[in-house]
């Protein structure tokens, strides 16, 4: 989302995930495995990052040179079925691993998580962390300061809040822009009403799919 430099006063966000598709970004993962075998590896706390086909959020990655453009957290491993929380339209909400990875173009997953693994103290407070930020509604803005959400602001909050860290760089819109000049901005001048704002501070998935504090659980595509 590095490109969440462009996206803010959603015109119409029903106009733009209404429009067709880009052509999918390659993906190039050098592992497969089923559903059963990521969830086995799991543990509370672990970033999943996939890569969901609605328009702006192909726009997000497309900008941000990355295949990701969407992240959840770990919030449970118990039962038949690992739980992800994550900030998407129209609040953030809870749900299975299996149903957050389907969502997945071409089933390309990455799992990330912080080293050393977390104590059941801040297992516990990944859990109220993130309850406390369900049924917030999407900040179609990315902006890092308003009250809404979306989903790289929710995972790092969730993170820093229980453990101390923060994951993700903190950027505006300008700074990610000056990062790739060939983005097509005509979308997110579209997409914020005429007036991109360049100002506005965001953090996008793929800065913590990238971020030096993580270490890389798996990386590759998950089979149903």
């Amino acid at each position: 989302m590095n490109r969440f430099a462009h996206l803010l006063l959603a015109p119409s966000l029903a106009f733009a995930l209404s429009l067709a598709p880009l052509a999918p970004v390659a993906a190039e993962p050098h592992r497969t495995t089923p559903v059963a075998g990521l969830r086995a590896d799991l543990q509370v706390g672990d970033l999943v990052f996939i890569r969901v086909t609605a328009r702006p959020f192909v726009e997000v990655a497309d900008a941000t040179g990355s295949w990701t453009n969407h992240v959840g957290i770990v919030v449970d491993t118990g039962g038949g079925d690992a739980t992800v929380a994550e900030s998407t339209l129209p609040r953030s909400r809870t749900t299975s691993l299996a149903r957050f990875v389907a969502r997945s173009e071409g089933g390309r997953v990455a799992v990330r998580r912080l080293p050393p693994p977390l104590t059941q103290a801040q297992r516990e407070a990944v859990r109220r962390s993130a309850e406390r930020r369900l049924g917030v509604h999407y900040d179609t803005g990315f902006d890092l300061h308003s009250r809404g959400q979306f989903c790289s602001r929710f995972v790092r909050e969730v993170l820093l809040e229980a453990t101390g860290e923060a994951v993700g760089e903190v950027q505006t819109f300008a700074t990610l822009l000056q990062a790739r000049p060939d983005t097509k901005l005509d979308f997110w001048q579209t997409w914020f009403l005429g007036s991109i704002p360049w100002q506005r501070e965001t953090v996008t998935p793929a800065s913590q799919l990238d971020s030096p504090r993580l270490v890389t659980v798996f990386d590759g595509r998950v089979m149903h």
